[in-house]
């Protein structure tokens, strides 16, 4: 270090001798600016999210089920409707038997008959056990399990007569036939046939099984001018109906199809066939 000519001695200066003027960076509000949106229309509407679309399945469903629930709604509707049309249900009774002239010899036996026949009213116990079981094999074997209408039988029967087999086939239990003997026509309506189904529940809720069977027993046609069991037994063979054997219970069982047609008087070859399919499914 040089010395001055003061003689002082004077420190090195390392600072710049041109002074850089001091820049500031005033906030002028830039955080708070946004970046510039897109002009929107007056009318535009905030777009709503999309529904997922149903699959094939989905839409299939949902028609069937409208379709169940109104098939539901008009089907309680139409039975209402026949129910109001029948008389009222405190008011229905068996009917009693049509009368018939019964001419007889000295000896007791019968010489001639004006009128149809029905036979003395006999009860199941009378009866041999196998006599009532053919008639519940092939009219209806769940009998026991329903309550007058049978939906299972009435569903086959449909496939039956839809696809051919068999020939046309009915899904009436024993109940609904015993209704439309004591109360209906014999005509084939719908109406008729709706009747009929209401009937059967009825006569399910005021009596047992066994006594909708007996009644069925006693009243139901069995062709040639004859009802009933009894008349019956004693028309086609000769004694009472609580001596007949399985083969002649069978032939009375399989008269329910087609009386005229089996009648074993009129056609023994076909009511002997027919008697063969009843035991059959026994």
């Amino acid at each position: 270090m040089k010395k001055g000519s003061s003689g002082t001695r004077r420190e090195p200066d390392f600072a710049p001798s041109v002074r850089v003027p001091e820049v500031r960076v005033e906030s002028s509000g830039f955080e708070n600016e946004q970046p510039p949106r897109r002009a929107q229309s007056r009318n535009a509407r905030p777009s709503k999210p999309k529904r997922p679309r149903r699959s094939l399945f989905g839409h299939l469903f949902y028609w069937c089920f409208t379709l169940g629930i109104w098939a539901l709604v008009g089907g309680v509707a139409l039975i209402a409707y026949y129910a109001t049309q029948l008389p009222p249900i405190d008011q229905l009774a068996i009917p009693k038997r049509p009368p018939n002239i019964a001419i007889l010899g000295e000896d007791g036996s019968m010489l001639a008959n004006r009128g149809d026949t029905g036979g003395a009213a006999i009860h199941l116990d009378d009866l041999p056990a196998y006599l009532p079981k053919a008639f519940i094999a092939i009219e209806d074997r769940r009998f026991y399990s329903h309550h007058g209408v049978d939906p299972v039988g009435i569903f086959r029967a449909l496939m039956r007569n839809v696809i051919g087999h068999g020939g046309m086939q009915g899904g009436s239990t024993l109940t609904q036939q015993l209704a439309k003997n004591l109360f209906l026509t014999q005509e084939r309506t719908v109406s008729r046939n709706i009747q009929e189904a209401i009937l059967a529940v009825w006569l399910e809720h005021k009596y047992s099984k066994n006594q909708i069977l007996e009644l069925y027993l006693n009243r139901v046609y069995f062709g040639s001018g004859v009802y009933g069991v009894e008349a019956a037994a004693q028309k086609y063979f000769g004694h009472d109906a609580s001596a007949v054997s399985l083969q002649e219970a069978a032939v009375l069982a399989g008269l329910m199809k087609a009386p005229t047609k089996y009648a074993p008087n009129r056609n023994l070859q076909a009511a002997n066939e027919r008697a063969a399919q009843v035991i059959a499914v026994m």
